[in-house]
C-alpha cells in the first residue's frame, strides 16, 4: 500500500497530467475540441497541437486524435470517443461536490479508468465523520482509496495500491476501451531509430503472443501504423502489414520479434506515434516515442 500524503498534492499532480493549461489563440472549433480532449491528451500531443500553424492542420489532428484511439476502426462507431463523452456526462452528474463532477478526484479517476470492478464502502464510525471508499480495477492491478473526512459527501484520494499514473497514461492512449472480445495479452512494444541504417525498429515481445500453427510453423500477423511529427514540418504517416513465421523452437528462444521499417529521418527530434494491431487475439497497442535522428 502506498500513501501519497495530502490528497490536494495528488490532485494537483493529476491536474498537471491532464494538461490543464488553456490555449487561447485557437479558432472556435479547435478551442471547443481542446477544452475537453486535453483531459486525455498526452503531453506530446498537447505540444504538437499547440504548434500546428492553421485551422486546417488542427482539423486533421482532431480527426487523427480520435481515429488513433478507435478500438475497432472497421466500424462506423468510435467506441473510445463515445465512452469518453459518456464518462464526462456521468461524472458531472454523479460526483458534483460543489464544483463540476469531472474536476473532483472521483470524477477524474472515473474519466480515465471507467467504473471500478469492485467498490468497497466503509461508512463513518459511530461518533466520527470519516467515510471510506475503495475502487478496485482488476485490469490495471490497481485500487484507489477515497476518504470523506467531514461527512459531506466530498471524497478525496488518500491512498493508492498500484501504479495510478501508469494506468492513466495507458488510458490516455486508448487502453480504456477495448474491442469486443479483444485480448489484453499483447501489452507492450519497443521502438528505436537506427541512424546508420535509416530504419525504425519495432520490438514486439513474444511472451503471451498468440500464434497460428500451420505446416509445423508458427505465424503471427501485425498491422503497423506510424505518425511522424517534426516541428516545422508536415505530419508524415505510413502503414504496413507484416507477418512473422518461425518454428516453435525459434519462437521459444526469442525475447522479441524485430520489424524494421526503412525511413530516413532528418536530423533533430522526431515524435513517432505508433500503433501496433496484433491480428487474431493479440490486441491493439499504441505508444508515443521521441527519437533523435
Amino acid at each position: 500500500m502506498k500513501a501519497f500524503g495530502p490528497a490536494a498534492v495528488l490532485l494537483a499532480l493529476l491536474a498537471a497530467a491532464c494538461g490543464g493549461a488553456r490555449v487561447e489563440a485557437l479558432d472556435p472549433e479547435s478551442r471547443a475540441f481542446f477544452e475537453t480532449a486535453r483531459l486525455v491528451m498526452t503531453g506530446v500531443e498537447q505540444s504538437i497541437f499547440r504548434h500546428l500553424p492553421d485551422p486546417e492542420s488542427r482539423r486533421e489532428f482532431i480527426s487523427d486524435f480520435w481515429a488513433k484511439r478507435d478500438p475497432d476502426p472497421e466500424t462506423e462507431t468510435n467506441e473510445f470517443k463515445d465512452e469518453f463523452e459518456r464518462r464526462i456526462e456521468y461524472a458531472d452528474a454523479h460526483f458534483r461536490e460543489g464544483r463540476r463532477g469531472i474536476n473532483t478526484d472521483r470524477g477524474r479517476i472515473y474519466l480515465y479508468l471507467g467504473p471500478p470492478d469492485q467498490v468497497q464502502s466503509f461508512p463513518m464510525i459511530q461518533g466520527g465523520t470519516t467515510s471510506v471508499l475503495w475502487w478496485s480495477y482488476y485490469a490495471y492491478v490497481l485500487a484507489v482509496e477515497f476518504i470523506d473526512t467531514r461527512g459531506l459527501g466530498e471524497y478525496t484520494i488518500n491512498e493508492i495500491d498500484g501504479s495510478l499514473f501508469d494506468a492513466i497514461e495507458r488510458a490516455k492512449l486508448g487502453a480504456a476501451v477495448q474491442r469486443s472480445g479483444a485480448s489484453l495479452n499483447f501489452v507492450d512494444f519497443g521502438l528505436r531509430y537506427d541512424r546508420d541504417r535509416g530504419e525504425l525498429i519495432v520490438a514486439v515481445p513474444t511472451k503471451k503472443l498468440v500464434f497460428k500453427e500451420k505446416g509445423g510453423l508458427l505465424t503471427a500477423e501485425f498491422d503497423f501504423t506510424f505518425y511522424l511529427y517534426r516541428e516545422g514540418s508536415a505530419k508524415e504517416t505510413f502503414a504496413e502489414t507484416r507477418t512473422f513465421t518461425a518454428s516453435a523452437e525459434d519462437v521459444e528462444k526469442r525475447k522479441d520479434i524485430l520489424f524494421a521499417f526503412p525511413r530516413k529521418l532528418p536530423p533533430g527530434r522526431v515524435y513517432v506515434d505508433a500503433i501496433v494491431n496484433g491480428r487474431r487475439d493479440n490486441g491493439r497497442v499504441r505508444k508515443i516515442f521521441e527519437v533523435k535522428a
